[in-house]
């Protein structure tokens, strides 16, 4: 029995790997787990490698062959321990050491930057490329790492593994023999085709082709923008016009919107004041709409000019990018690129006839538009609008925001309590419409009445407290015991005495102390 254990055991060792730590092995994914992925080596027990090695995790199969670096055949938990990316690293520098010196070609990625440069992928390893060495001039970091880039060999240390790269020389030795071919052949006027290599906040980036040339954000529409990437994108084709070019100092002046005619040079003739006309909504400001009247031609439609409304509106709310509205021309000034515009003017101003319409002491009804702290907007006929003050909108209760008794959007019947034209201002009532009902209040609270109460609400100077529906007084803090009041919360029951009514000011007081 004992010989035939001895048999299977020398035929098990057989067919197992004699391996040492340092050494590149061939393996099988056997399983993949959140953490780590177990490789077969053909060793008697299985490897780990840890999931953060390899750079697509997803990418990962069971059965897949890799190559793995022996790190450690036994650690403290008796694990064999392997490394991918040192694997990975390994291999490269074999293959720097055999086939690759200084001054010779390779390609990598930009995996991200660093002080002083960027970190390339190179066969595995990581080079370092110098800032002054990149040649990455006019490109975000975005676009830097989503490439793969040609490299020359700058230095190399194959003994201390130390390589630095240069995109710089590359990118020499690429554009050499075209850029000669190019500058020979730039011409003032001239119209080309190039590719939009890079965006900045003041332009663009164009490749002609071997040479770089800037068009400027003042050169790409004869109309205003705020930023490059609303004409161009990167990697976009277009035409453009050689401005100017300065082959000493390797640059070239493009120009996109000089392909085209100004169209200011007849825009006193096209848009005289007084003309009304359509146009489209480019972009919205707090202070107003920029609307597109012809191609290249925009105008300011300043929120003033928006309604005959005294209440600044909000050019965000009202309107949305590509709304199609009618204005008119205020007036066009050629020089400063510069047309104003208005709304209202194309309307009768309606606060000419409002004391008219709106008489005081009548009913009227709107919609509720807005709200300030101390009162509601509410919008009338032909687009006026009035407004409802928190002590117009209730007899009885405190109203502490406009909201706690109108909504905005909600259609209101208010009274007409003033007019005034010239101010632009039309004071409305809610309370109004109903009898003043102090005179009962004081008859159904009579001084030195005691009776129950719900808190409302504890402040630093009081208690509010809500006798019936819709009618509340306060109980000030020397009417109150200061520990009763403290424990005090809303929804609780108190019994208080009332101790005066003010009927002209509206007013209960009540006190505690009974």
């Amino acid at each position: 029995m004992n010989a035939e254990k001895s048999l299977m055991e020398e035929l098990y060792a057989s067919t197992l790997k004699d391996i040492k730590e340092g050494e590149v092995s061939k393996g099988v994914i056997a399983a993949i787990t959140a953490k780590e992925v177990i490789v077969d080596i053909g060793f008697k027990s299985e490897g780990f490698v840890a999931i953060e090695e390899f750079r697509n995790p997803a990418e990962l199969a069971i059965g897949q062959s890799i190559e793995v670096l022996i790190e450690n055949i036994e650690d403290d938990h008796g694990r064999l321990i392997l490394s991918f990316s040192k694997a990975e690293r390994l291999k490269g520098w074999q293959k720097l050491s055999d086939d690759i010196n200084e001054g010779d070609i390779l390609e990598g990625k930009v995996m991200r930057a660093v002080k002083g440069g960027y970190i390339v992928d190179v066969f595995g390893i990581e080079a370092f490329l110098p800032m002054s060495l990149s040649a990455f001039k006019g490109l975000s970091n975005h676009d830097i790492t989503t490439h793969n880039y040609k490299f020359v060999v700058a230095k190399m240390n194959k003994q201390r593994r130390n390589l630095i790269l240069s995109r710089r020389e590359m990118v020499q030795k690429e554009r050499e023999e075209v850029r000669e071919k190019l500058w020979a052949e730039l011409k003032k006027g001239q119209k080309r085709r190039g590719t939009v290599k890079g965006i900045t906040d003041f332009g663009a980036f164009i490749d002609l082709g071997g040479v770089d040339g800037l068009l400027h954000i003042t050169d790409m529409s004869w109309s205003r923008i705020n930023h490059p990437s609303e004409i161009v994108a990167v990697g976009q084709k277009l035409e453009v016009l050689i401005l100017d070019f300065d082959q000493a100092n390797s640059k070239v002046s493009l120009g996109l919107k000089q392909i085209t005619s100004n169209p200011w040079d007849e825009s006193v003739a096209k848009f005289p004041p007084g003309a009304r006309i359509k146009g489209k909504i480019v972009n919205i400001m707090p202070y107003g709409v920029f609307v597109e009247i012809d191609k290249g031609i925009e105008g300011l439609l300043h929120s003033s000019e928006i309604t005959w409304q005294k209440k600044m509106v909000n050019p965000q709310e009202m309107f949305k990018l590509g709304d199609i509205i009618e204005v008119q021309v205020i007036n066009v000034d050629k020089d400063a690129k510069r047309i104003s515009l208005s709304m209202k003017q194309l309307e009768e101003n309606p606060w000419s006839s409002a004391a008219a319409k709106f008489t005081v002491g009548a009913q009227t009804k709107g919609i509720v538009r807005g709200f300030t702290d101390y009162g509601a907007f509410v919008e009338l006929d032909n687009g006026l609008e009035g407004m409802i003050h928190v002590s117009d909108m209730s007899w009885t209760k405190k109203i502490n925001h406009p909201q706690e008794v109108v909504q905005k959007g909600q259609e209101v019947q208010v009274l007409v309590l003033a007019v005034e034209a010239e101010a632009r201002k039309i004071t409305l009532g809610l309370k109004q419409l109903q009898a003043n009902p102090w005179a009962t209040i004081a008859d159904k609270f009579p001084v030195g009445a005691v009776i129950d109460s719900v808190v409302i609400m504890n402040s630093n100077f009081g208690v509010f407290v809500k006798l019936e529906e819709d009618i509340e007084a306060l109980v000030y803090s020397s009417e109150i015991d200061k520990t009763q009041a403290a424990a005090l919360k809303a929804g609780d029951k108190l019994q208080v005495k009332i101790i005066k009514v003010d009927i002209e000011g509206m007013k209960i007081g009540v006190s505690a102390r009974l």
